[in-house]
């Protein structure tokens, strides 16, 4: 909790959000976005007391926008709005999720361009402040306008209902207010539709996700450097004059961490001058820089549309306090964040899929250059790695399921006035999906590679790789009897995911890219 994010006008850093989300950073709100909130009410307060025809302030919603709704009644029809969106179902999201959607809508609200009041983003922010958290349903969100069934759930606790996670037992949220001595909030004018109106909930997701996609690319070029080793590939692949020739950055950086990762090996040095094993590798091997690459670049582009977002304003209608205007349009749609959610999908699918075929070339002895059949000690006897492989295969076979895009989808709603939605939640939550299915991808194949190499002694391995596969040790023995691989793969995915494998490989040659 060392580092303190501060809430103000204008974007977060991308690292606030992980530091919120992952590690319960410290909240606080900037004393400047307090008057810029307070014009901006100012003129819903004047558009009341004019009796303006305002979008979702004295009218209904979606469908229901031709309505009339008299000032007297805005109050409540705010309460009711929360209410009757709160229509989520399914496991609850994550707590890490939970965190970033309530940093990321607070700092929305805050922008002065809402016409909430500050109380709304102040009450977000203690809720992150004691880690009380509300309980979100996982399915219900379309992408626009915006998240609103998710976003529908976060914002009912402020009103004393619904439910909040605290220290992992879920309560009414009115019980945990109140032994605070907090007040459920009253919902004023627009203030319900600002809570629900936005595309923070899929951003949220998509920043987390980011965060773990790196680490696997990353990972995955440690794996791929194992495998080099084991395999007895070469390591001209990887010379960088080669991909400066190419110019994808991706391409490059990758190619870069896999020379420095085998970066002396004596397993390399005892056939860098024989072409009698193979002229040239196969291409999981000779072309992992530009499948990885293009996983990398894709990452990057992701990367920077979620930038753009979290110093956006996506609510609706947006409140122009310098010339009194409010102006009903369509920030809130998600079908910027939708698309890249789905490549960053089909890019990591495509990173399993290329660890599973160097997985395959090491149990396979045909193509593994003198390895035991699927490593095992006592081939015939024993079955070694071969099961790990099928899980693998069927791993890689649900990720091209999920990689269907969601963002070319949409499903009307609200009786048409909502004619095309971006599906980006969908797209964001199969996304997590395919991210656990690449860890557990490249488990198999660490495992495979690690006991590959150990059959290359007495040649040793290059100093980052082989401390990478002392890390693997700490997870599973080497293979010398079958036994159950389950619990040992989730070992390595859990490992991966926090950074471990990378992070032991990066002790001996620095920050890999």
């Amino acid at each position: 909790m060392s580092r303190r994010v501060v809430v103000r006008l204008g974007p977060l850093a991308f690292e606030d959000v992980i530091a919120v989300a992952e590690r319960r950073a410290e909240v606080e709100l900037h004393p400047e976005v307090r008057p810029a909130m307070e014009r901006a009410r100012a003129v819903i307060e004047r558009a009341l007391a004019e009796r303006r025809v305002v979008y979702g302030v004295t009218t209904g919603f979606g469908a229901l926008a031709n309505t009339r709704i008299e000032p007297e009644a805005a109050a409540a029809l705010q309460l009711r709005l929360v209410r009757s969106h709160a229509a989520g179902v399914g496991e609850p999201l994550p707590d890490p999720v939970v965190r970033a959607m309530l940093l990321l809508r607070a700092r929305t609200l805050a922008q002065g361009y809402s016409g909430v009041r500050p109380i709304l983003v102040e009450r977000y922010l203690e809720l992150l402040r004691h880690d009380w958290l509300p309980v979100v349903p996982g399915h219900g969100s379309v992408g626009a306008s915006g998240d609103l069934a998710p976003f529908a759930h976060l914002a009912l606790t402020l009103v004393g209902e619904g439910t909040l996670r605290v220290h992992g037992a879920v309560l009414p949220a009115a019980e945990v207010l109140a032994r605070a001595g907090l007040e459920p909030l009253v919902l004023e004018a627009k203030e319900g539709l600002s809570l629900l109106n936005g595309t923070e909930g899929m951003l949220a997701l998509g920043v987390l996700a980011l965060d773990r996609a790196r680490r696997l690319a990353r990972t995955a070029d440690v794996a791929c450097a194992l495998s080099v080793e084991a395999l007895l590939g070469s390591h001209r692949p990887f010379r960088p004059e080669i991909h400066q020739l190419r110019r994808h950055p991706g391409q490059i950086d990758a190619a870069r961490n896999i020379a420095a990762l085998i970066a002396g090996s004596a397993i390399g040095a005892s056939h860098a001058d024989d072409f009698t094993h193979a002229v040239q590798d196969a291409y999981s091997l000779r072309c992992a820089p530009q499948v990885h690459g293009a996983c990398r670049d894709s990452l990057t582009h992701a990367a920077a549309v979620f930038e753009r977002e979290i110093d956006a304003v996506v609510d609706n209608p947006i409140v122009l306090a310098d010339t009194d205007e409010v102006i009903s349009a369509g920030n809130f749609h998600g079908q910027p964040l939708a698309v890249v959610l789905d490549l960053m999908a089909i890019a990591l699918t495509d990173l399993a899929s290329i660890s599973e075929r160097r997985t395959d070339r090491l149990l396979d002895p045909a193509h593994s250059s003198g390895l035991p059949p699927f490593l095992a000690a006592e081939p015939g006897l024993m079955s070694g790695y071969m099961l790990a492989q099928y899980t693998a295969a069927a791993l890689v076979a649900e990720c091209r399921v999920l990689s269907h895009p969601a963002s070319v989808d949409t499903i009307p709603t609200s009786g048409s006035q909502e004619d095309h939605v971006s599906m980006g939640w969908g797209a964001a939550r199969k996304l997590h999906e395919v991210l656990r299915a690449v860890s557990r991808v490249l488990a198999v194949e660490l495992l495979c590679a690690a006991q590959g190499v150990e059959l290359r002694a007495p040649h040793a391995p290059a100093p980052a790789t082989a401390a990478a596969l002392a890390k693997i040790r700490t997870l599973a023995p080497r293979l010398t009897e079958d036994r159950v691989l389950g619990p040992e793969i989730e070992a390595g995915a859990a490992a991966i995911e926090r950074g471990e494998i990378d992070g032991a490989a990066e002790a001996v040659v620095g920050r890999l890219a």
